[in-house]
């Protein structure tokens, strides 16, 4: 799959960028230091005979922690970053020759995962820079739940319009609820086409909204002749398998709901058995040589994720140096005093790139 793009000849399409720490790592050995002699001390202290079980408490507890300390330090010793080049890609390689990905979302719980927020991260997918019909997304419904059905159909219907208006107008948030929720994306310079074409956008996107919530709010009928007859007295703990091909689109992503078999005698391994699932029917229907895993309410934040993922599989010489991308996580709506650590954002993705 990859191609040798790191010749003399041609700029890469990736590099690292190593940091300069020497003052972190001078601070460091000052540390290292001070713990060993501490632990010498303690070493000497053990002589004690009427403290001695006290005193090897103590110094097991800071030998512990000089250990894991030392852990630490050895993913921030080397402080390097990844520094990907979509551009170059896009000259580099056709795109068709961009491998198929599929696309696994995964959600448990339709009241504690809310469906318009999943929803918005199918379509923030769909929306990608990347060859559509390359593109298959999955989506697992643990919860074996309806309204996440119905939230998908109706969403698969607003991404015929949300999708080419995204591309159009080259919208870099393309998850409705954050683009629609700014302030800042209606400028007064746009285009009187773009005005209206916003207008509508934000219309179709509220009666998609109010859809999926009095879907939410309402029982759904047993119907055995319409689409959602498998769900008909169906018990979230204890049902057959639901596989159904929403859209076979060439101009967007394939869209594929899946509910996995369940059964109380087995146990059913959480995530990690929906994966198995994903990675299984999947195989089956589309057999992509990448995959793509988030979590419901992880939205894209970048048009060209998957390009950036790209230049990391195109950049090296052997398919072997590179089997795994990982994105670090950026809370939006942070509170005040940060608790979910978005400031450690790059620190986060050093410690990664040493891994």
């Amino acid at each position: 799959m990859a191609v040798n793009t790191q010749d003399s000849t041609c700029l890469p399409l990736q590099e690292t960028i190593i940091h300069n720490n020497k003052t972190a790592r001078a601070i460091e050995f000052l540390i290292l230091a001070l713990l060993v002699s501490m632990l010498v001390y303690r070493v000497g202290s053990l002589n004690n005979e009427d403290h001695y079980l006290l005193w090897l408490l103590i110094f097991m507890c800071e030998l512990w922690f000089t250990f894991i300390w030392i852990l630490i330090i050895c993913i921030k010793w080397d402080q390097i970053s990844t520094k990907t080049y979509p551009d170059r890609l896009l000259k580099r390689v056709n795109e068709t020759e961009f491998p198929a990905v599929d696309i696994f979302v995964t959600t448990a719980d339709p009241i504690l995962e809310p469906c318009i927020i999943t929803m918005n991260t199918v379509l923030s997918l769909m929306a990608v820079d990347y060859e559509p019909h390359k593109l298959a997304l999955y989506l697992s419904d643990d919860a074996c739940s309806p309204v996440t059905f119905y939230a998908l159909v109706e969403t698969t219907k607003f991404a015929k319009l949300w999708v080419p208006f995204c591309k159009e107008y080259n919208i870099q948030v393309r998850a409705p609820f954050r683009y629609f929720g700014s302030k800042s994306n209606l400028l007064e310079d746009k285009s009187l086409q773009f005005q209206q074409d916003w207008k509508r956008m934000k219309n179709e996107y509220g009666n998609l909204y109010n859809k999926i919530k009095i879907a939410d709010q309402r029982s759904f009928k047993c119907d055995l002749n319409s689409d959602f007859a498998d769900f008909c007295d169906v018990n979230g703990a204890n049902h057959p398998a639901i596989i159904k091909v929403i859209s076979e689109r060439t101009d967007l992503p394939s869209v594929i709901y899946i509910s996995r078999e369940k059964n109380p005698k087995h146990h059913h391994h959480y995530k990690a058995g929906a994966m198995n699932v994903l990675t299984r029917v999947s195989g089956v229907m589309t057999n992509a040589p990448l995959m793509l895993n988030v979590d419901c309410d992880m939205y894209a934040n970048n048009p060209q994720v998957f390009l950036h993922a790209m230049c990391m599989v195109f950049g090296y010489k052997n398919d072997q140096d590179c089997g795994f991308v990982q994105f670090p996580q950026a809370f939006y709506d942070g509170l005040k005093d940060d608790p979910f650590g978005n400031q450690f954002a790059n620190y986060y993705v050093r410690a990664l790139n040493f891994l």
